[in-house]
């Protein structure tokens, strides 16, 4: 069998010199590209020894460090499949995401340990770590005693290496299986067409549990050889300090206007810098233009989702378009089609199907919902709306399905509506999002009371404290009378969204 093992790939590309830096935290820590063998080495080898073994699963909801990204590349070579989940996930989701998964092992941050282990026990999780910011905590104690298992899994090209919850428009989320093959030929495309280099330095503060962080920009470092500048977290300050010895950064558009809301912002701190790239939600074009004006620079928008990775970018050479994502990547095929998948002229807007090595085999445990998804010709239906030039320059002009894009992070009104219509007092909800000066859309409820009950916008805010992520809270309820309703019945979010339109001006 020809080993498709994605951190083979990695590893074939890591510097030579000893002292070639991967990771650098704020507080001072390091990982050198020298170290990583040997580190993932003794992972696999814990994973081992709590019986996981090719094609198992391990879920990891851990705060972003150094040793996460090495229990990941461990996974690789372990032949394992990561599920990486969102540190914001509350324990009635994780309880949700053990059982559909069955992991063998699952590491949790400390200090929830308490209340996530009772939940691991029943969904049958052999063996519960901890791992914390730091990279302290049990699975670092459990490495002083383990045996290096120096040796990669050889693996399948369709074999999985990761599953990627989204959440679905029926309230119920969805894992995206991607394999070796998938991530390989997206990695390899982004440090080609970005032009990516060893002496590249990426400024990096996204979270590792999404596809932006962890596998769009860790890979193309990986593949670079490049160091990071490895933050927990966006902060301006941190990211002003560390922008002079960078020349790549990735970030959401929030990362942006932040930014551009600084006086001690300017060209002279970019003066280093060859690529800003942004993604995970629309980024507006009055923010684009700004960057400009300010900086010299031209953001790079670039477009793509978890079941595919990265779908398309503006150019590298050539021009940036604000409002477009630019074209398909090499390799992957996109067109606009209407509801029976017929192919659109160009121009006229539809829904972008996408077809490539990088699109997913389809949802973990959920071949119905697989089929829904694809083409009878093997095209994947995004359900984003877009319009495609002559040129083949995409730009997305809508969202199928009312998704909500929230600080970077994908939210379905559907998950949040059934949670808020299960509350006492509650006779009907509709949830959408509205433009927001930070988060680019704020998620905001609007709330049917049952007669004089008494709900109110702290009433529905309480109650969905522990229920919800944080990220898919509404940031305002509005309690009224009805919800408008078309002459066939179906809630109008077109006029809820404009009514609201201003709530966060």
């Amino acid at each position: 069998m020809n080993d498709a093992n994605l951190y083979r790939l990695f590893a074939a590309h890591f510097p030579t010199e000893p002292d070639a830096v991967f990771l650098e935290t704020d507080s001072n820590r390091r990982l050198l590209y020298a170290e990583v063998p040997r580190q993932t080495a003794l992972i696999q080898g814990l994973l081992q020894s709590f019986g996981v073994q090719k094609g198992d699963r391990v879920v990891v909801q851990v705060e972003k460090s150094i040793e996460a990204v090495l229990l990941y590349l461990a996974c690789l070579r372990a032949g394992a499949i990561y599920i990486p989940l969102n540190t914001a996930y509350t324990a009635n989701e994780v309880d949700y995401f053990l059982k559909d998964a069955t992991p063998r092992v699952f590491v949790c941050a400390p200090q929830r340990k308490a209340q996530l282990e009772p939940v691991a026990a029943a969904a049958g999780v052999h063996a519960v770590l901890t791992l914390d910011a730091d990279g302290g905590g049990e699975l670092r104690a459990a490495l002083e005693t383990a045996t290096a298992i120096d040796e990669t899994v050889p693996v399948a090209p369709e074999d999985l290496a990761a599953i990627l919850y989204t959440s679905g428009t029926t309230g119920r989320s969805k894992g995206a299986m991607l394999s070796h093959a998938n991530l390989a030929s997206n990695a390899q495309v982004l440090h080609d067409y970005w032009h990516w280099q060893q002496a590249d330095v990426l400024l990096h503060a996204l979270p590792i549990f999404h596809v932006h962080g962890l596998f769009v920009a860790l890979h193309c470092a990986l593949l670079g050889g490049s160091r990071v500048i490895f933050l927990p977290r966006f902060d301006a300050d941190a990211m002003i300090a560390r922008l002079p010895e960078s020349t790549v950064m990735m970030g959401v558009p929030t990362f942006y206007t932040r930014l551009l809301d600084r006086a001690d912002f300017n060209a002279g701190l970019c003066s280093n810098m060859r690529l800003f790239i942004s993604g995970s939600a629309p980024l507006r074009a009055e923010t684009h233009r700004e960057f400009e004006q300010r900086t010299g620079h031209r953001i790079l928008e670039r477009y793509g989702m978890t079941e595919a990775g990265m779908i398309t970018s503006n150019p590298y050479d050539g021009e940036r378009i604000a409002g477009t994502v630019g074209y398909p990547l090499p390799g992957v095929k996109a067109r606009v089609a209407d509801e029976q998948g017929k192919e659109l002229p160009r121009g006229e807007a539809g829904v972008l199907e996408i077809s490539g090595p990088n699109v997913f085999s389809g949802y973990w445990q959920m071949p119905e919902k697989t089929a829904e998804e694809f083409r009878d010709d093997g095209w994947f239906i995004t359900g984003d709306v877009a319009e495609m030039a002559e040129d083949e320059r995409v730009t997305i002009v809508g969202r199928a399905k009312d998704l909500i894009i929230s600080g970077g992070f994908n939210v379905y009104p559907k998950e949040i509506e059934s949670q808020i219509d299960e509350l006492p007092g509650v006779k009907e909800s509709a949830v959408i999002g509205v433009p927001h000066p930070d988060f680019g859309e704020g998620v905001t409820a609007i709330v049917v009371p049952e007669g004089d009950s008494g709900v109110d916008e702290q009433t529905v805010v309480d109650a969905l404290r522990d229920r919800l992520a944080r990220f898919k809270q509404p940031k305002r309820v509005y309690v009224v009378d009805e919800l408008p309703r078309n002459t066939m019945g179906k809630v109008q979010k077109n006029v809820l969204r404009e009514k609201y339109k201003d709530t966060f001006s």
